[in-house]
């Protein structure tokens, strides 16, 4: 169990690296582009909703949206189910740049995938979904 926290740790540190790289390489600053992560990861959200994954306060937010939108890494539309709220929508998918950026890790993480059966891949997505899950909880409460 020791080994596993610490190689989840080690993980998590390798990754904040690689983003800063990805990051610096693009020339957005890190939080904007967590930002737009997030939004890739879990769809359009409310500026609030945005402020509350991230951490940062919605002043912040404002402005880190405003860049974005200035980019053309995000856009701001009516809410579909309440035209009352505005939600943050990411539009940098299929940007070439971000294409590029993650590609080499992204075919090195398809070649280690392939090393394990479709079960096994399984469980890995299973506890890897659990430990997002465990992270976020752990953000709310800090």
């Amino acid at each position: 169990m020791d080994q596993l926290t610490t190689l989840l740790r080690g993980f998590g540190s390798r990754s904040i690296l690689h983003q800063q790289a990805i990051v610096q390489s693009l020339g957005i600053p890190a939080n904007d582009y967590i930002s737009i992560d997030l939004l890739n990861e879990l769809g359009p959200l409310t500026a609030g909703e945005l402020a509350n994954k991230t951490g940062l306060s919605t002043g912040t937010i404002t402005a880190l949206i405003d860049r974005l939108e200035k980019i053309g890494y995000a856009r701001r539309e009516k809410d579909p189910n309440d035209r009352r709220r505005v939600i943050i929508v990411p539009t940098y998918d299929d940007r070439e740049e971000i294409k590029q950026a993650y590609q080499p890790l992204d075919k090195a993480m398809k070649e280690l995938a392939q090393e394990y059966s479709e079960k096994e891949l399984e469980l890995i997505n299973q506890f890897l979904a659990k430990a997002v899950s465990v992270l976020d909880d752990q953000l709310q409460t800090k």
